[in-house]
C-alpha cells in the first residue's frame, strides 16, 4: 500500500490525521505529513482518512488486498522529521 498525498489540493482540514493518527499528523497549522509506505494494519484507518478527505487529496494505490503497487524508491531521512531535526 502507498499513499500519496496532492499537497497543492489539501487545505489543511485533517480529517486523515483524526482518522488515522499513526499515518497522518499535522504539522503546524497547515502543513501535513504522512507515512507515505504505512503498515498493513493501518490498511483499514487509511482507507476511512482517504475517503473522508472532503476535497479528494489522498490517493492510496494497492488498497485491497492483493493489489499490485509500483515501487517506489525511498528516500533517507524520516517522513516524519523536519529535516533540521526539530
Amino acid at each position: 500500500m502507498r499513499i500519496v498525498v496532492d499537497l497543492n489540493k489539501c487545505q489543511g482540514y485533517a480529517q486523515c490525521a483524526f482518522l488515522a493518527p499513526d499515518v497522518f499528523t499535522m504539522h503546524g497549522e497547515e502543513a501535513l505529513l504522512y507515512n507515505p509506505l504505512a503498515a498493513e494494519e493501518e490498511r483499514d484507518a487509511v482507507a476511512r482518512a482517504a475517503a473522508a478527505c472532503p476535497v479528494q487529496a489522498i490517493t492510496v494505490e494497492g488498497l485491497h488486498e492483493g493489489a499490485p503497487v509500483e515501487p517506489v524508491q525511498v528516500f533517507s531521512g524520516t517522513p516524519w522529521e523536519p529535516r533540521d531535526g526539530r
